[in-house]
């Protein structure tokens, strides 16, 4: 079984525009949806949020930058690893993520080990 990272972006802050309500339901959608993926014991890592205001870009020639993407409007906002046989697979457990309701984006991307050259 291979190693998938589902990346969650996202172009808005949830937060900044949900109600209290709509935030705690989007928490159980999470859970729910995790909770689903580790219950066929295909969750290899729960993986981290990632701070939007929290970060910096490093690039050649000691150039240090606020922000990942400052220049776009899509923010990578988490991700986990799950556990499938194919990316299709992936891409049918990242199907069910709940950041689709909200306009986000899950990126699915296999983990290359040192013995896969993919």
């Amino acid at each position: 079984m291979k190693e998938f990272v589902l990346i969650f972006r996202n172009s808005v802050d949830p937060a900044s525009k949900l109600s209290p309500e709509q935030m705690q339901q989007l928490l159980n959608d999470w859970m729910n949806w995790m909770g689903g993926i580790a219950a066929q014991d295909k969750l290899a890592d729960k993986g981290n949020r990632l701070s939007m205001t929290e970060s910096k870009t490093i690039a050649p020639g000691d150039i240090v930058t606020d922000g990942p993407y400052t220049e776009v409007k899509e923010f990578i906002n988490g991700f986990i690893v799950v556990k499938a046989v194919t990316i299709d697979e992936a891409v049918t457990l990242a199907k069910g993520c709940p950041i689709l309701n909200i306009g986000g984006k899950v990126e699915v991307r296999k983990v290359v080990t040192p013995e896969d050259n993919s």
